[in-house]
């Protein structure tokens, strides 16, 4: 297929691309290289453009006539939404009716969104299913819950057929070394982590030592961007039926922020020094997935999902980029 992926300079975005590729499908990037990379290009066309801008969107489409569209374009920082969720709102929902309009009109009848656990909030119980009623608690999480009610109600009334895949934590790098995470800011646990490892920062902080979890430390269930980007691939398998449906895409294991750490300097052999700052408000105890609906409807299965693992590939690309030096 040929698969326009907006977004496809950024993290999980050009991990897509490389799988897609990988598989035989022509991915064809398009990204505002707001926080995308245009070295993270390599496996098809890039489209520079940004969602909110109808003309450009429908030039693109025009051109590359895509069979599916993979929707990863957005903004994604929760603490940023909730000082600035005008921008938020107008990027992440209004920006995508604007590429529905689009796909509508250039007859594109199948999408595949980058959803979030953000649009549960906090849960109710742990595992968490695709049934476990979504309460987001901020404005990011509000714009994704928002966005697929938007594409519900497009699938109802127009025939288009969605995937909407609601991921846990991404992490880790390719582990070909040729991609990897790197944001400006970056707010991610494990990059900041390996950030510390390799002195580049002087210790990090741990908000909130006193949860009622084993160690007092938040769980959340981290997600090798690479099973991610398969997952994407596999999405396209059941994109084809005029619904809406949505997966959890995760491992089903949690990892403490402790854990995190204690891993960080098993792969690194360095120290990472903590320090324990309160609570962030809205921080739930732990955050799992229940993710037996898409093994079971995809057959898709995390390959990547030991926490060593994750760590040592971002480590390494780390290496390969550059970005830290060993003394």
């Amino acid at each position: 297929m040929r698969v326009l992926v907006t977004g496809g300079a950024g993290y999980i975005g050009s991990h897509t691309c490389k799988a897609l590729a990988s598989a035989g499908h022509e991915p064809i990037a398009f990204d505002n290289l707001r926080t995308g990379h245009r070295s993270a290009v390599r496996w098809g066309p890039f489209e520079y453009g940004d969602i909110t801008d109808l003309p450009r969107v429908l030039e693109v489409l025009r051109v590359h006539k895509p069979d599916v569209v993979m929707h990863f374009a957005a903004l994604a920082y929760v603490g940023e939404s909730v000082i600035a969720p005008d921008m938020y709102y107008r990027t992440n929902v209004g920006g995508t009716l604007t590429l529905l309009d689009a796909c509508r009109g250039m007859g594109v009848e199948r999408f595949v969104f980058s959803s979030t656990c953000a649009t549960y909030g906090v849960p109710q119980r742990v595992p968490i299913d695709e049934d476990t009623p979504q309460a987001p608690i901020n404005p990011y999480g509000r714009t994704k819950l928002m966005t697929e009610l938007m594409l519900r109600d497009h699938a109802s009334a127009f025939g288009l057929s969605v995937v909407a895949l609601r991921y846990f934590n991404a992490a880790g790098a390719d582990p070909d070394g040729e991609l990897g995470e790197d944001h400006a800011p970056e707010t991610h646990l494990i990059p900041l982590v390996l950030q510390v490892a390799a002195g580049l920062r002087d210790g990090i902080d741990v908000f909130g030592d006193d949860y009622d979890t084993p160690d007092g430390t938040c769980i959340r269930d981290y997600i090798h961007v690479s099973d991610l980007a398969a997952a994407h691939v596999a999405a396209l398998s059941v994109c084809a039926d005029g619904q809406f449906q949505a997966f959890n895409l995760g491992t089903g294991a949690g990892f403490s922020v402790r854990e995190v750490i204690e891993a960080a300097r098993r792969v690194t052999s360095h120290d990472i020094p903590i320090r324990i700052a309160p609570r962030r408000p809205g921080d739930p105890p732990a955050l799992v997935a229940n993710a037996s609906r898409v093994a079971g409807s995809l057959g898709w299965r995390p390959r990547y999902s030991e926490l060593d693992t994750m760590i040592r590939t971002a480590w390494g690309w780390m290496h390969a980029s550059h970005l830290i030096q060993e003394s």
